[in-house]
């Protein structure tokens, strides 16, 4: 069985649609108003051509799914520059066996360290998500900031996560800006 990391494609959005519903399938249950635990193919299909959406394939199979947006909207809206990792999901089939933490894995390194040249990543999840949280910071990453997010239907209390990927060129970063 051979993996692979790639940039996704328009030919990948079926596949990607059902890998997120079923990997969200928990944030639907608890209602947090994530787009990605409601996508519609074309949701999905705008995500591949406007940001970067990676996988993990293996055998041609995609295992895991996650996406590295830069738009500015999103910058503003967690007070950080650095890239923002969302729309992460395994294939429930494949959880526990490591997959997603190889991808989240190889996208800090490969792409956001190696290919951007930035020294830091961060992402958002719910605070009352059971067990989210929990695993990012397992993964290296650090709360800073939260806030509450109106939707049409609800609020939602939301943690956003910095993962410093580069200490030495971070701290001269927040040197140069604090």
């Amino acid at each position: 069985m051979t993996e692979h990391y790639r940039l996704a494609t328009l030919e990948d959005a079926e596949s990607l649609l059902a890998v997120t519903l079923d990997a969200y399938e928990t944030i639907r249950a608890l209602n947090i108003p994530f787009p990605a635990g409601h996508a519609t193919l074309d949701v999905i299909q705008n995500n591949v051509t406007q940001h970067e959406c990676y996988l993990l394939e293996e055998d041609g199979q995609i295992i895991a799914t996650v996406t590295l947006d830069r738009a500015q909207d999103v910058r503003r809206q967690a007070i950080s520059s650095y890239p923002f990792i969302r729309w992460f999901a395994v294939s429930p089939n494949h959880k526990g066996k490591g997959y997603g933490s190889r991808l989240l894995d190889w996208v800090e390194k490969e792409v956001i360290l190696n290919k951007l040249d930035e020294p830091a990543v961060y992402l958002a999840t719910a605070t009352r998500h059971p067990w989210l949280a929990p695993m990012y910071e397992r993964k290296g990453y650090t709360p800073f900031h939260t806030q509450v997010v109106q939707t049409p239907d609800a609020s939602e209390e939301i943690v956003f996560m910095i993962k410093v990927l580069d200490p030495k060129r971070y701290h001269a970063q927040s040197v140069q800006t604090g």
